[in-house]
């Protein structure tokens, strides 16, 4: 089972709560929180992309306006590691990106990470975020075509193998050349999908995909509804020849009882930040995406696409379900980062080991 870390480098991290805590979006406070995953074992951390205006999205901490670009700030954690992947989210169809550029800025990176670097590829599903550079939303169908041709092109100047001249629906190159190339053939290619449309287009480029819980955030009410869910994945892999990795972000929320857990979650979820959840919870109801439906408000005062709360014993056994459920990763998010990270580590990935769920 693949361990990652879903880096908090925005205000707010993942969480809509306003109890005190030390999470912040610091450089600083994430570079340390990636050596820490390093040390534990970690296969990779994970750099999320948004844009917001002024305020972010209000409330009393404003919540996400201050926001580390994903690109620069993994790059720029993978020179300080040494085993650990760093993954980078990129909306391809904003703004001016052109696949031939991103490809050679993403073989840079694979060299300075000496082939440690991952792309998450996404297309964009709020109405807001494109207006900022002059456009209008595309289609959701058509995004994924879109990103379809472009992670094509990308993979054909990593290949390298001639110069490449390319006309496409979207996408026009004339003796294109990216060199040097990747140090595996390619960095990691990942999406975040909740569609049909979307899990064929994992299927075409991914390595991993990642994606989120069709039946809510609360893990006993989901839990049952997720095998069909990485099912219907795993479905469009085998029709494409190409099956990736399916992971999935739980926040968790563990001490050393399920009482102590479940008093701490209590703690969390009575300070909302309704401010900020009212607009966010907006946003997401505005978009086009298919993840989140089942979700609620409410379940943006401790966030995450699932919730899991207890014990080390309650914590390992849920991840086993997930396990079992067809996924073969968990990107982990935590309120209070850094001293929820080493209890997880020091309480929890022992039990994963001894389960067989985990090597290192």
């Amino acid at each position: 089972m693949m361990l990652g870390l879903f880096l908090p480098t925005q205000t707010g991290g993942f969480s809509q709560s306003t109890l005190p805590r030390g999470t912040n979006w610091h450089f600083e406070y994430n570079r340390d929180l990636t050596l820490a995953a390093e040390k534990y074992g970690f296969e990779f951390v994970f750099g999320l992309q948004q844009w917001v205006g002024k305020g972010g999205f209000g409330g009393e901490k404003h919540y996400r306006e201050n926001f580390l670009d994903p690109f620069i700030s993994t790059v720029a954690l993978s020179s300080l590691t040494t085993s650990i992947m760093t993954i980078s989210t990129v909306h391809v169809l904003y703004g001016n990106w052109h696949p031939l550029m991103l490809a050679r800025f993403a073989a840079t990176a694979d060299h300075i990470a000496h082939g440690r670097f991952g792309l998450n590829i996404v297309t964009g599903y709020d109405q807001n975020e494109p207006k900022m550079f002059g456009m209008t939303r595309i289609q959701h169908d058509e995004r994924y075509e879109r990103a379809g041709e472009f992670s094509s092109i990308m993979e054909d100047l990593w290949a390298g193998e001639e110069n490449l001249t390319y006309d496409g629906k979207y996408y026009q190159l004339e003796g294109a050349y990216v060199s040097p190339r990747p140090e595996f053939g390619r960095p990691i290619m990942v999406s975040a999908s909740a569609s049909p449309t979307g899990f064929a287009y994992a299927a075409q480029h991914s390595d991993m995909v990642f994606t989120s819980s069709p039946a809510g955030a609360d893990f006993d009410g989901a839990i049952d509804a997720l095998p069909a869910h990485t099912a219907q994945i795993r479905a469009a892999g085998e029709a494409a020849g190409h099956t990736p990795k399916v992971i999935i972000f739980p926040l968790i929320v563990c001490k050393k009882t399920r009482a102590e857990a479940l008093a701490y979650r209590e703690a969390i979820v009575s300070h909302p930040d309704w401010g900020s959840i009212e607009k966010f919870f907006a946003r997401h109801q505005a978009g086009d995406g298919h993840g989140w439906k089942q979700h609620d408000a409410a379940d943006r005062i401790l966030g995450g696409h699932l919730q899991i709360t207890g014990s080390p014993v309650d914590v390992a056994d849920a991840i086993e379900r997930l396990k079992e459920a067809g996924f073969d990763g968990i990107q982990l998010g935590f309120y209070d980062y850094a001293p929820d990270l080493d209890f997880f580590a020091e309480h929890v990935l022992p039990l994963l080991k001894q389960r067989g769920l985990r090597i290192t």
